[in-house]
């Protein structure tokens, strides 16, 4: 017969502006542009009459277009720039030219100019047209374009140049948007030159006075440019001292030092206080999502009942789509398969349901569903990724015609990631080319394009964790000080042994990793309480409140469970909840200098990049396990992971575990099942023949041997076995030791008050407990002394009896007696792992309900932990060198 797996399994994914439209003269727009610009109108502009002449806003430095200032000539101005605005371009710095016009260009503007000036009869306003010319080559002439009009003060404004240089670095910057400073010789010659112009000299020759005229004016402006500027003069201030530091420089000056000297700062205010690291929220009672909206719920039932699905999974359903589910299922109902326990063949059957013709194994909908859909089935196995050759072969046994393809789309649509990672051969590894030698760039790039690597793809929130957590680690690695080993000299040599080595390693580092079995644990103990008497705050964050408790004992507290933020023992959940434990710092760091963790291998992802992530810099962090122990139930596998890097010291304890029971689980480590004596009758090994059997043996020794042999009650026994189904799995066992031990009618969801049971908060978490009694609140429970009340409609998710749990829920924990149920139909699921497991739950005595023959010792000595692909060792490698 068949068993159900104690955690879902998968084993299919398991098993592996540059194109010269800058030579374009750009035509001045109605509002000009902005003070830096210094564009003109458009010959063709000038040439519709010389009777329209435009004025630029105070704010503009370009010429208006003609368009603009038709019917303007009798006026002559529009509004002129006021002396304000000369000095604002001025503060400015040298403007840069809108236009840099050849020879060629500029002999043809200054025509198309003539003849527009020709065409008016006002002689102050062909003083006004704009001129072109051309220099001599050496670049002290340039072309100057000037559109001026008067302000009714005598003042010359709006006067702008634009220059083109050949090259020469003195006359390279072109100046734009120049105001004359109010010099009355200037305008009353201009004037003159008006009035002499319309009494009796030719067009011509007024022109030519009028060029002489604005070429002396630039000439002297330019001679006024190259000497030196004081403070002060025709500006002020910043803009004044900044102007003359610049020619100061171009000069090939030394600039006054007071120039670039910073400012006094403005008095600073007090600034928010501020957040590295968010500060986790309390987990909320027993881990319960918010409920779906009663509507939500009502409207996907009715989509289930259509599509012939149980409309039982109505809210489930609703609380995994959210808001909007009844529209998503009609659109992609392969998004059943978001749904814990809905499987491809029944999410197919919904959708031919709904969608009719439409439906075909081709969908593009169903490629990226049953891709999400194996990669949760992956996680579930404990990886955090999958190669993708692993993933085609699955999605190609799931019936996806084009697993390329279905796996392309769930990339693109983002619902997973894909990753490339180098792959290390073995052995030393490959010297880094020599940067002096020739071609050295392009011999790397030769290597790393022609080293191997492998494509992985995952879900992003294992995969962002999984990062999350190796750039934590090398934080932690990287950010102790030399310094901060000092106070540990006295604590190292007060300690002796495997724990003197222990705390030198941890003075000197900021990341250590300890193994040992359940002796091994009065190391870390030692080096907390030598921590804690340097005054370093030091914390130790267990698996399971049981082992807070037996830490605890270790370290002689009266009381573990005490919320005292000061406790030294804490659990992992409490300690990022903030239930438990030191509490955080300004920074959102959690407030210690030392953090012990036990139970590290039961350590997935989330929850070791959480942890790591709330370290704050300086902080030290030591991992203790026994790595022989089954992994995390959730994806991943830190511990081993960090043992293979090498990127830390290893201290392994020389503690060994006492006893029969030591010595037999010690065996089971080392690959071999041992015969071991037992005067104290620690082991006992009962055969049976069949299931039923095993079920019945099992109640007896609970119930009735134990008890009165060893002196242990039953409610100090635990019973593990393999798998939850099955005949003699953890439910059948548990209906007949509820029968036996607390038989009632289970009026609340089949529990009733004295029954043990086994809370799962979340998922690979729980905590073993008994209920306490029931009422409209919900179920409630003890668990680990600790009172939690479960809601009425979370009971049946999270709460199963507790007198017999598989090896997963069991670890961490550990009873005064165990019974190890191992029936005919187990022998499948047994490894090393799970034997060592099993076997070390026990303190005191062990029985042993043997019904699988030789396929125990085969276990043992054959079948080793299942693979797991994950990226932190990869990961690890780029950002921390290898411990030597």
């Amino acid at each position: 017969m068949s068993t159900e797996p104690e955690t879902t399994e998968n084993t299919e994914p398991g098993a592996p502006d540059t194109d010269g439209s800058a030579a374009e003269e750009p035509t001045a727009t109605g509002g000009g542009p902005g003070p830096e610009a210094g564009g003109t109108a458009d010959a063709g502009d000038a040439a519709q009459g010389a009777d329209e002449v435009a004025g630029p806003g105070p704010e503009a430095a370009g010429t208006a277009d003609a368009g603009d200032s038709v019917g303007d000539a009798e006026e002559g101005v529009g509004a002129g720039a006021e002396g304000e605005a000369a000095e604002s371009v001025e503060a400015e710095g040298e403007a840069t030219a809108s236009e840099s016009v050849d020879g060629g260009d500029a002999a043809a503007g200054a025509r198309t100019a003539e003849a527009g000036a020709a065409d008016g009869g006002d002689a102050a306003a062909r003083a006004h047209t704009a001129e072109a010319e051309v220099g001599d080559g050496d670049g002290d002439t340039d072309l100057a374009q000037a559109a001026e009009s008067g302000n009714g003060n005598g003042e010359t404004a709006g006067a702008r140049a634009a220059e083109a240089s050949d090259g020469d670095d003195d006359t390279a910057r072109a100046q734009a948007a120049e105001a004359s400073d109010g010099d009355d010789e200037t305008a009353g010659a201009q004037a003159g030159d008006g009035e002499a112009g319309g009494a009796g000299q030719s067009e011509a020759e007024a022109e030519l006075t009028a060029q002489r005229v604005e070429r002396e004016r630039i000439e002297r402006r330019k001679a006024e440019r190259k000497g030196p500027i004081e403070a002060g003069t025709k500006l002020s201030g910043k803009a004044a001292d900044l102007l003359a530091a610049v020619r100061a420089v171009e000069s090939g000056e030394k600039p006054e030092a007071t120039v670039f000297a910073e400012p006094a700062p403005a008095p600073r205010r007090p600034a928010p206080e501020s957040v590295r690291r968010p500060q986790p929220l309390p987990a909320p009672a027993a881990g319960v999502p918010a409920a779906p909206a009663p509507e939500t719920v009502g409207a996907v039932r009715s989509v289930l009942v259509g599509g012939g699905a149980p409309e039982a999974l109505a809210p489930q359903v609703a609380a995994v789509l959210g808001e909007g589910a009844e529209e998503m299922l009609r659109a992609d109902p392969w998004q059943l398969l978001r749904v814990g326990g809905v499987r491809p063949e029944q999410a197919d059957g919904f959708a031919r349901a709904l969608l009719g013709a439409e439906c075909g194994p081709d969908d593009e909908r169903r490629g990226r569903a049953v891709t999400v859909w194996l990669l949760e089935q992956a996680a579930l196995a404990g990886h955090t990724a999958l190669e993708m050759p692993a993933l085609a072969a699955a999605l190609t046994r799931r019936g996806v015609p084009d697993p390329d393809a279905a796996v392309q789309s769930t990339i693109a649509e983002g619902e997973a990631l894909v990753f490339q990672d180098a792959l290390e051969e073995s052995g030393a590894p490959t010297p880094a080319p020599d940067p002096q030698q020739e071609g050295a760039e392009e011999d790397e790039g030769d290597e790393e394009s022609a080293r191997p690597v492998r494509v992985l793809v995952g879900l992003e929130r294992y995969a962002l964790a999984e990062e999350s957590l190796a750039d934590g680690l090398a934080r932690v690695v990287n950010s102790l000080t030399k310094e901060a080993s000092t106070p540990w000299e006295s604590a190292v040599s007060s300690a002796s042994g495997s724990a003197a080595e222990l705390i030198r390693a941890v003075a000197g580092h900021g990341l250590v990793l300890h193994t040992g079995g359940e002796a091994a644990r009065a190391e870390p103990a030692a080096l907390l309480a030598a921590a804690r008497t340097l005054g370093l705050r030091g914390v130790a964050a267990t698996h399971t409140p049981d082992g807070q408790r037996r830490f605890a004992q270790l370290l002689g507290t009266a009381d573990a469970s005490s919320p005292d933020p000061d406790s030294a023992v804490v659990t992992v959940s409490g300690l990022l909840s903030g239930a438990e434990g030191p509490g955080r710092d300004a920074d959102g760091a959690l407030a210690l200098d030392l953090l012990v963790v036990l139970d590290a291998p039961q350590w997935d992802v989330e929850s070791a990049a959480m942890v790591v992530e709330s370290l704050p810099d300086g902080a030290r962090l030591v991992l203790s396990g026994d790595p022989a122990v089954l992994w995390s139930a959730g994806p991943g596998r830190v511990f081993a992971d960090l043992l293979a890097a090498r990127v830390c010291p290893q201290v392994a304890s020389r503690t060994p575990d006492p006893g029969p029971l030591g010595e037999l689980v010690s065996g089971v480590g080392a690959g071999e099942l041992n015969q071991v004596d037992a005067p104290g009758k620690e082991i006992v090994i009962v055969p049976v023949r069949d299931p039923g059997e095993a079920v019945h043996r099992t109640v007896q020794l609970v119930a009735d041997s134990v008890p009165r042999a060893l002196g242990v009650p039953p409610e100090q026994t635990v019973v593990i076995t393999p798998a939850h189904g099955g005949a003699a799995g953890t439910r059948a066992l548990n209906t007949a030791l509820k029968e036996r031990l607390n038989p009632g009618p289970g009026r609340f969801g089949g529990f009733d008050p004295g029954d043990r049971i086994a809370h799962s908060p979340a998922s690979g978490r729980t905590l073993p407990g008994h209920v306490v009694k029931a009422d409209a609140d919900g179920l409630h429970l003890s668990c680990g002394g600790a009172a939690v009340v479960v809601p009425r409609e979370r009971v049946e998710q999270s709460v199963r009896h507790g007198w017999a749990l598989t090896a997963h829920q069991a670890v961490g924990n550990r009873w005064p007696a165990a019974v190890v149920v191992l029936p005919g139909d187990a022998a499948q699921t047994l490894s090393r792992p799970w034997v060592y497991t099993a076997f070390g739950r026990a303190e005191r005595h062990l029985s042993v309900v043997h019904g699988v023959e030789q396929a125990l010792p085969r276990a043992v000595a054959e079948i080793t932990a299942k693979p797991r692909t994950t990226r932190l060792p990869v990961l690890l490698r780029t950002q921390v060198p290898t411990a030597g």
